[in-house]
């Protein structure tokens, strides 16, 4: 006895479905059933996922989908490519027209479809058509004597599903709580209508044959349909983009021909060097038929004059000259396979970063040149993370949200859903919470959340551009912002062979823009961004070797100033590429699990003599002193130790870093020491180089990305050396970075530049800086509103400066809360004096009530009423008007309203730490950030920075530590630290032992 499950759900049904592809399909297996029809609700969200996990199960995969609408229902199969593209464009259809009709659409597009349902309305109306391919659907605990009275009056075949989202009784627990989440109600009050059955779930054919012992061909009809749907499906296939109508061949011509003129422009003259590894690049193009890829990017790339073309194919010589990236793949020595091989089978993408605030209008242009109808945006498949699985199922049991926000603050950001439990049970943060029996109940759901599809949000910068129609591959929606959104995310989006171009914002790139174009603005200087040599400045390369790099992209991290002070406290490099490999070999060996690497790669740069674990690697890790730093590295080391292909390497790679999950470590490690042995290598020394591998799983950087991100790091540097101020605010205005304003304006204040308040004729919208003065800009003012701003910015463009506060209301009409805002963010300190603030408070609201009533004159046409003239602000409560409109101090650093206390401790300073190396201290800090981890052990500790007004400075918590005092880590206010300084090449961080706050006076 068997039958096929024709009608499954899984945990990509949004909110409905409960079980992930590999455990539906491993208990069909165990279930004797051999074909197995996905059909989410309303999408093929996870198809390509389930046609790998039921090949890897001996299952043949039926690709379905349940389409749900107000009142009716159905479940499609294709049949073959031409019913799969007919549910494709349905499925479009019916997520992006509002008189989306299921009859409707089925009628006009049903050929290659096998439709069953109960719904008596679409089916009466099919049959009127052709009652080929139509089933009604009969399922236990779904009225079935209904369906099966409906098969009989229409005359069409019943088929038999279980409607299957559950494998077991805990599933419908699960079921029900993500039926409450969607529908934004308590669990009580979930009707039977909102919820499956208890009896909707996965059955063995001896346990489905009971229920119809008076309809046994309902179940040899599964085996019917399943033997005429497709099983074969083959996503492999590439699909690439079509440019400008040309045929294959023509494309290749443009590219070549591009690519040599790119070629002249950089090099000048094609020598023996660039024209092989031209032609080798351009062969393996053309014999994959890329060039309509190349071009198709290369044309977006054009639209702006800065961008980064990043990750790995920055290692192609042909995008170098196209000028779709800019580090120099042959003098850097950037491995090409990295990006395309001969055995490559996925297509490769290209990652091109544009300003943030370009990227729309990239994107804008992409949909004009190709139209909705050939392009589309990648999803991402928005899951439970560990505090929205927490804060949604607490919320759906009752919890208020005081409550829930109370357990949900302490819990780490990065935690997963799967993790919440273990998350919270070995936290020091929850060591003073007693969580009740309720909430204990709340946890184990949460922890149950894990991998759920939520809902589809917009991929960063994922495009997808096809020959023809995209509709015909993949069921799209729109997005939020209009823009249509193909059903899977990028992973799924490259194993369909869909070609995907990341267009991605970038803050950094817009901060440079900013910055040059003030400079030019300001002193006549243009600096060319194609051109521009920053390294060849010695006093650039002096501040990327001491670590002072706050706001400079991609190395201004704690972690990363903290490794370019280690790398270079023996003095900077004095040559400009030396320190450019240096900075690319920083940003990649930055990752979690390489401590100890970073330790020896350190010591190893500062002269400790190293030697390579095996003679046949010193090709592959003699710049990077015999330590594996990059991620091509891993393929380049199983090429070079244990002989394998370059595909096979690049398939390793693909597996450390968890892009190809399906395939086992295991299997890999075998072949490794297999081929390592037939060179005649030990296993210690195997061993000791698989580790190595190891430690790049999850994450890490391949060169190309790394030196394409350091040419902007470095361009970043150059302009906080020389033009300070013009950077810092271009930082600070593009609302970027890694750290708050308030840290980057306590670092102008060390860098010697002023700090000056908005001004209502000086600020504009953003930041200003110039010399050795940095203006905050009316953006930072909270709560402003956006029409005051236009108003404020409009009139003072069209009538000059204004006089004084009358003759600013008299020319603006603002909100009173507005002008308010203004006047606390001090804007009009510079007209009236600070002096005069509660006067002009007390004139605003005066204004604002005789608008009110609808006297025609201004107020101050009315000299006779008699408004208070209150004293003028003391410097506290000036001070706290600061915090409320900007959020933060402005006018001094918040220590030095704590000097006396701070002057009675006598802390030692940030600036002097390195001195005070192995001795027990006390400091004092503000908070600037930090990053929680789990020490080897697994036990929470955290990295923290904090600065006083001298410097910034690093502080440890080891779990000790951080158990104590954990729970006085969210608090803005200043901090006493005592600890001892520990030093390691050259550089001090405190390791903390006991931590206090310092009283208001």
């Amino acid at each position: 006895m068997n039958y096929a499950a024709l009608h499954v759900h899984s945990a990509s049904s949004p909110q409905w479905g409960v079980r992930s592809l590999p455990d539906i399909c491993a208990a069909a297996r165990s279930l004797g059933i051999r074909s197995l029809a996905l059909t989410d609700r309303n999408g093929l969200y996870g198809v390509p996922n389930f046609i790998e996990a039921a090949r890897s199960c001996g299952l043949e995969p039926i690709i379905g989908a349940e389409v749900y609408t107000a009142g009716h229902r159905a479940v499609l199969l294709a049949e073959d490519e031409t019913g799969y593209a007919h549910l494709c464009r349905l499925l479009s259809d019916l997520h992006c027209r509002d008189d989306f009709d299921l009859a409707h659409s089925l009628s006009h597009a049903r050929r290659g479809l096998t439709v069953i349902s109960d719904d008596a309305q679409v089916l009466r109306l099919l049959c009127r058509q052709n009652r080929a391919g139509l089933y009604v659907e009969l399922s236990p605990g779904h009225q079935m004597h209904r369906a099966l009275a409906l098969a009989r009056e229409l005359r069409l075949p019943p088929v038999a599903t279980t409607r299957a989202l559950l494998l077991d009784d805990e599933d419908y627990e699960t079921h029900r709580v993500l039926r409450a989440i969607a529908l934004n109600t308590r669990l009580s009050r979930l009707t039977p209508a909102d919820v499956a059955g208890e009896g909707d779930r996965l059955m063995s054919a001896a346990q489905l044959a009971q229920f119809f012992p008076h309809c046994p061909q309902a179940l040899d009809n599964t085996l019917e349909i399943a033997a005429r749907c497709r099983t074969d499906w083959d996503f492999s296939t590439t699909i690439f983009p079509a440019f400008n109508g040309l045929s294959d061949d023509e494309a290749f011509a443009v590219l070549e021909a591009r690519a040599r003129a790119g070629a002249r422009r950089r090099y000048g003259d094609i020598d023996a060097r660039v024209e092989e590894r031209l032609r080798r690049e351009l062969d393996l193009i053309f014999a994959k038929g890329f060039a309509h890829y190349f071009l198709v990017v290369e044309e977006l790339a054009r639209q702006s004059p800065r961008t980064c073309g990043r990750g790995s194919a920055a290692a192609s010589l042909v995008a170098y000259t196209l000028g779709i990236t800019h580090v120099d793949p042959l003098a850097y020595n950037l491995f090409f396979e990295r990006f395309l091989n001969e055995g490559r089978l996925d297509p490769p993408d290209i990652d091109i970063d544009f300003p943030w605030d370009e990227r729309d209008a990239i994107l804008d242009f992409a949909f004009r040149r190709y139209g909705a109808r050939r392009a589309a945006m990648v999803a991402n498949q928005i899951s439970f993370k560990g505090r929205s699985s927490l804060r949604e199922v607490a919320k759906v049991f009752g919890f208020e949200e005081a409550e829930i926000k109370s357990v949900t603050s302490r819990l780490s950001g990065y935690c997963r859903a799967g993790d919440v439990a273990a998350a919270i049970s070995g936290d020091p943060l929850f060591q003073d919470r007693s969580l009740s029996e309720d909430w204990q109940q709340v946890l184990r759901i949460a922890s149950r959340l894990e991998g759920q599809l939520r809902y589809l949000g917009l991929h960063c910068g994922g495009l997808v551009v096809v020959p023809d129609e995209i509709r015909r591959y993949v069921p799209v929606e729109v997005s939020a912002r209009g823009l249509p959104l193909i059903q899977w995310e990028k992973d799924q989006a490259e194993a369909a062979g869909l070609v995907k171009i990341d267009i991605l914002g970038n803050r950094s790139l817009a901060v440079i823009r900013d910055a040059l174009q003030a400079i030019k603005e300001q002193t006549g200087r243009e600096i060319d961004y194609a051109s521009w040599q920053p390294l060849e400045d010695a006093c650039t390369r002096r501040l990327l070797c001491r670590g002072e790099t706050m706001g400079c992209f991609y190395i201004e991290s704690p972690a990363t100033r903290q490794l370019l002070k280690r790398m270079f406290e023996q003095g900077p490099a004095e040559d400009g590429a030396f320190l450019f490999e240096h900075l690319v070999m920083a940003s990649s060996i930055i990752r979690p699990a390489a401590n100890n690497f970073i330790r020896e790669f350190i010591a190893c740069m500062r002269g400790k003599s190293w030697r390579f674990l095996h003679p046949l690697l010193d090709t592959v890790l003699e710049e990077t002193y015999g330590i594996a730093i990059y991620q091509e590295q891993i393929t380049q080391i199983a090429m070079a130790l244990a002989g394998f292909t370059a595909f096979e390497g690049d398939q390793l790679r693909k597996i450390i870093s968890k892009k190809h999950k399906a395939q086992t470590l295991k299997d890999y490690r075998e072949k490794f020491f297999a081929g390592g042995r037939k060179k005649e290598i030990d296993d210690k020394t195997l061993q000791a180089v698989w580790e190595q591998i190891l430690s790049f799983g999850g994450y890490s950087f391949c060169k190309p990305h790394s030196a394409s991100y350091a040419l902007v790091s470095c361009k970043s540097a150059y302009l906080k050396t020389h033009y300070p101020a013009q950077f810092m605010a271009a930082v600070i205005s593009n609302r970027g970075g890694f750290y708050s304003p308030l840290a980057y304006l306590s670092e102008a204040r060390r860098m010697g530049l002023t700090i000056l308040p908005p001004d209502i004729n000086q600020s504009k919208d953003h930041y200003l800086g110039w010399d050795r003065a940095l203006r905050i800009g009316f953006m930072q003012i909270q709560g402003l509103s956006h029409k005051a701003l236009k108003a404020v910015l409009v009139e003072r463009e069209k009538g000059g400066n204004f006089r004084d506060f009358q003759d600013f209301l008299q020319r603006v009409r603002l909100d009173c809360v507005d002008v308010q805002r203004l006047i606390k963010a001090g804007c009009f300190d510079g007209l009236e004096g600070r002096s005069r603030r509660p006067v002009l408070l007390w004139q605003c609201l005066a204004d604002s009530r005789q608008n009110a009533v609808g006297q025609t004159g201004l107020l101050f046409d009315a000299p006779a009423l008699d408004l208070p003239r209150p004293p003028a602000y003391d410097d506290r409560k000036v001070l706290a008007q600061e915090v409320e409109t900007l959020g933060m101090l402005v006018s001094c650093h918040p220590l030095r309203l704590y000097r006396r206390q701070i002057e009675r401790l006598k802390p030692v300073p940030a600036r002097s730490l390195e001195k005070w190396a192995g001795r027990y201290i006390t400091m004092i800090g503000w908070w600037v950030t930090g990053k929680r981890v789990r020490d080897k052990n697994g036990r929470p500790m955290e990295f923290v920075s904090f600065e006083d007004t001298t410097a910034i400075f690093d502080a440890t918590f080891f779990p000790a530590a951080y158990g104590r005092f954990c729970r006085k880590l969210s608090r803005l206010r200043p901090y006493v630290l005592k600890g001892r300084v520990e030093e390691e090449f050259g550089v001090a961080t405190l390791r903390v032992e006991w931590v206090d706050f310092l009283e208001d006076e």
